[in-house]
């Protein structure tokens, strides 16, 4: 005869694996369907940066992953731990902006060969509403260098756990960070008028809750739950493209390089946060401060170095 002290526990153990069994159903996303890439933190502040005096023309030729990094295992060695389009992600920056007008010269190649098929054509076989002259190229005024300069893997990781008769829980997390470069070359005379450097933390975390222990003699109960949630290391690039951006812009305003349509706009709330992260870098030490373990991934931001 089982005594109730044991069927309770059996009942509460069956409990507590419905209850796990509930919640790992509940974690897994469905299907859905591709949709806009959703905005970063710095992107919205880059947009509600105050207009310029005038659009500045710029070209980007190459910005890329100089890092040489690949990724850890388990995932392939072959493929690189960060994208290689950072450049068109830096092209996106400057055009949401609304400070740049933004020029082909990456795939300067491809611009170049269908302008010689337009001019190949005989304008005979063409309609005159199809024949548009063509108009001559935009030279930029600067040039927009640079890339992804740094990817350190494990920068910081830890976890918590407990267990009491088999029934048990754990986290862990870890912390990667990514830098990137951006620097504004004059094209007149190849003088560097800025450089910023941003860096950003990809965040990931993982937790497990799992139950091993006999519910009566020779019957054994075993079962486990858990879930991850990885930053995107995608997003968290584009997010330190976007923040060296508006840095490199506030920095040109400081020191007369380009100039706001209206001058009394230096002291918008969009424009003051980006001056106070730059006084509070050349007041901080040398040596980035890390998070502590009570911040949130959304808490730490993007820091610029």
């Amino acid at each position: 005869m089982n005594h109730p002290l044991h069927r309770r526990f059996r009942n509460a153990i069956a409990l507590l694996a419905l209850l796990l069994g509930i919640a790992g159903c509940s974690t897994v996303t469905p299907i859905t369907k591709a949709e806009l890439t959703p905005p970063t933190a710095s992107n919205k502040e880059l947009r509600r940066l105050p207009p310029p005096k005038g659009k500045i023309v710029v070209a980007v030729y190459n910005f890329r992953d100089q890092t040489g990094q690949f990724k850890q295992a388990p995932d392939s060695s072959f493929s690189t731990a960060v994208t290689q389009g950072a450049g068109s992600m830096l092209v996106k920056a400057l055009l949401e902006s609304k400070w740049f007008i933004p020029v082909e010269r990456e795939n300067m190649q491809d611009l170049l060969t269908e302008r010689r098929v337009i001019r190949a054509i005989d304008p005979k076989e063409l309609p005159a509403q199809n024949a548009p002259p063509l108009l001559p190229l935009l030279a930029a005024k600067v040039i927009f260098e640079g890339g992804v300069v740094g990817y350190e893997m494990n920068v910081r990781s830890g976890g918590a756990g407990v267990k009491y008769l088999g029934i048990g829980a754990d986290t862990q997390y870890r912390m990667d960070q990514v830098t990137v470069n951006l620097r504004a070359v004059d094209v007149n005379s190849g003088r560097v008028l800025h450089s910023v450097m941003t860096t950003k933390t990809i965040f990931s975390y993982q937790a497990d809750t799992s139950v091993f222990a006999f519910v009566r003699f020779k019957e054994l109960l075993e079962a486990e739950v858990g879930f991850s949630q990885n930053e995107p290391a995608q997003l968290c690039l584009m997010d330190a493209i976007e923040s060296a951006v508006g840095h490199l812009i506030v920095e040109g305003v400081r020191e007369h390089t380009w100039l706001l349509e209206n001058p009394d706009d230096a002291n918008a709330p969009a424009f003051q946060s980006y001056s106070k992260a730059q006084l509070d870098r050349e007041t901080s030490a040398i040596v980035p401060k890390l998070p502590t373990l009570t911040q949130s991934p959304a808490d730490e931001g993007v820091a610029r170095n």
